[in-house]
């Protein structure tokens, strides 16, 4: 793992014109235009043929395209040494640990990072001391978990990864030891799933309720915690089903089989009784990061879940939690961020505000890792 010790360094040879820079996808847009909102310079790294995006149609916002042949070019020493020369802050994302590789840019990408570097392999299901451990080390309320298939004794939900795109997820559902043996061998004879994948598939209880992804930001340099905005997801092919009347999709169902593939996302509201909870919950989560992973939660991430019912009253149930920036920019319209500032405030903008207060205050090295 790269140290602090090293990107101390880096950020040494810096001058005061920082850049900030991203991977072509995800919340590249969110991020350039938050940054260019605070007057600093922007850079996106593109593969080839998809980076029309930035360098065509949103060129006002991208001071700066570097193409790649492939996203994992990124690790290699000409285009991390294009991302120094511009004085380069990175914003990671899913993306970036999607398509280039953990190890490589652990240990070999000499660039600071916003956020904690270590953080979102931390994502990965099968990781030790992973997301779910954080969770748990937290104190915040998850759905059963079943450890193995013999333990189901309720309908339960089984997340595994997909065969063709290990980062998306196949779900079925399964009430019992047989119903998953059954269900699993299906999708895996189908090529949904494989064999490996259904063995470290999630299992755990089916909890009914309304979605809510709850994104915040930890600032280590006032130590507190915002709500940057609450969405839901959009996916495919769930949402266009959902459109059509019962007899429909039926008859789809005869023909074709539910999938959760996002493709978006929606700004919502929650209760303000329900904020509080919110709160305390990401509270714990940084501190718990803290603990385990040093520095800990920097910038913005995720507690992703669903308000169930009760009784005795409405509870916040967490599903998954993410550590980088939320693919969702339309979060900046939901109220939050303006009750704190008074304006509309993006995860991007929010990144640039922190870079901008850690270069006035001399503390770059504190976001960094």
């Amino acid at each position: 793992m790269i140290t602090q010790k090293e990107i101390a360094e880096v950020v040494k040879k810096y001058g005061k014109e920082i850049t900030v820079g991203t991977l072509g996808g995800h919340s590249a847009l969110d991020v350039c235009r938050g940054a260019k909102d605070e007057g600093l310079r922007t850079a996106v790294v593109c593969q080839k043929g998809r980076e029309k995006t930035y360098s065509k149609y949103y060129k006002r916002i991208v001071d700066k395209v570097i193409v790649v042949d492939k996203f994992a070019d990124i690790a290699k020493e000409d285009v991390q040494e294009k991302l120094r020369k511009l004085n380069t802050v990175f914003v990671h994302s899913r993306y970036f640990w999607v398509y280039c590789n953990f190890g490589e840019i652990e240990n070999k990408f000499l660039v600071p990072i916003f956020g904690t570097r270590q953080l979102v392999r931390k994502e990965e299901r099968d990781e030790e001391k992973n997301q779910y451990f954080l969770l748990e080390a937290a104190g915040i309320k998850t759905p059963k978990r079943f450890v193995y298939p013999k333990d189901i004794d309720r309908l339960a939900l089984v997340k595994a990864a997909e065969a063709s795109r290990g980062y998306e997820r196949a779900f079925f559902f399964a009430a019992n030891e047989a119903e998953y043996r059954e269900k699993g061998k299906g999708l895996t004879k189908k090529g949904t799933i494989t064999e490996e994948g259904l063995k470290k598939a999630r299992i755990e209880e089916f909890v009914t309720g309304a979605p809510v992804n709850f994104n915040f930001f930890y600032s280590p340099l006032t130590g507190e915690t915002e709500l940057l905005g609450t969405d839901i997801r959009r996916q495919t092919n769930i949402d266009g089903m959902l459109r059509l009347t019962a007899p429909e999709q039926n008859e789809i169902l005869k023909h074709d089989k539910v999938k959760y593939i996002e493709t978006g996302h929606v700004a919502v509201t929650v209760k303000e009784s329900l904020l509080e909870k919110a709160y305390e919950a990401a509270e714990a989560f940084v501190k718990a990061t803290q603990k385990h992973y040093p520095p800990g939660i920097i910038g913005p991430f995720a507690l992703q879940g669903a308000i169930s019912a009760g009784p005795p009253k409405e509870e916040l149930v967490v599903f998954d939690a993410s550590m980088r920036i939320p693919g969702s920019p339309g979060t900046r319209y939901t109220p939050y961020m303006n009750y704190l500032y008074g304006k509309d405030v993006s995860a991007g903008r929010r990144i640039a505000m922190e870079i901008k207060k850690a270069i006035k205050e001399n503390k770059l090295g504190k976001i960094v890792t």
